[in-house]
Order: structure tokens, then sequence, then C-alpha cells
């Protein structure tokens, strides 16, 4: 396993910050982030939607502990799991859409698949 990017912050701010696009992607279906980010959070979704397929009480608290809203979690476990209940992983897709205007970062689409 590759180690993981730094992505400019320290330690607590990345990882919140992983925390919330994990969420806000659960909830929404896509994100548009940097190509880099989506890379770090495609594997983090993936493995919450692993926890939703389990769908017993200890791997529900564990995907509490990790999403900042209880209603995504429970969208999680209420329709994504079931949903992806046949599919062996590669739940997620990274779709490169072009650089951003600003700096000229590398954007691109997080979807579920």
């Amino acid at each position: 396993m590759s180690v993981n990017r730094k992505l400019g912050k320290p330690t607590d701010q990345r990882r919140a910050m992983l925390r919330a696009m994990v969420t806000y992607l659960l909830e929404n279906g896509q994100i548009k982030t940097t190509v880099s980010r989506a890379k770090e959070v495609a594997p983090v979704a993936e493995k919450m939607i692993t926890l939703a397929k389990k769908n017993d009480l200890a791997a529900y608290r564990q995907a509490l502990g990790f999403i900042t809203k209880e209603d995504v979690a429970k969208k999680l476990f209420d329709e994504l799991g079931p949903k992806y209940e046949s599919r062996a992983g590669g739940y997620t897709r990274i779709v490169r859409i072009g650089p951003r205007r600003g700096d000229a970062a590398e954007m691109a689409i997080l979807e579920l698949v």
C-alpha cells in the first residue's frame, strides 16, 4: 500500500477534511475536487460502503466514528449498503475534468458508481 498524500495539511486538519469529504460524497453521490484529494477520499469512502454491507451494530458504530453526520450514516446503511450488496468493491469512480481556472490544479469528479 502506498504512503498517504499529506495534501499540504497537518494530520488533524487532513483527517478532518477527509471525514468531511467522505460525508459529503455519501450524502450527495458526487464531489468536485482535485485529483490528488479524490485519490485519497476514494479508498476511505469504499471502506465505509464495505462497512455498510456488513450491516451490524459494530460496523454502524465504526462508521459513525468517522462520518460527521448521523443521517448520512443512516443513509449509508439503509440505502447504499443494500445497493452495493452484490458488488465486490469499486464503488467509486474518478473522472478528470481538466485544470481549475485559478491555479490550474487538475480537477476531477469523484462519484459513486
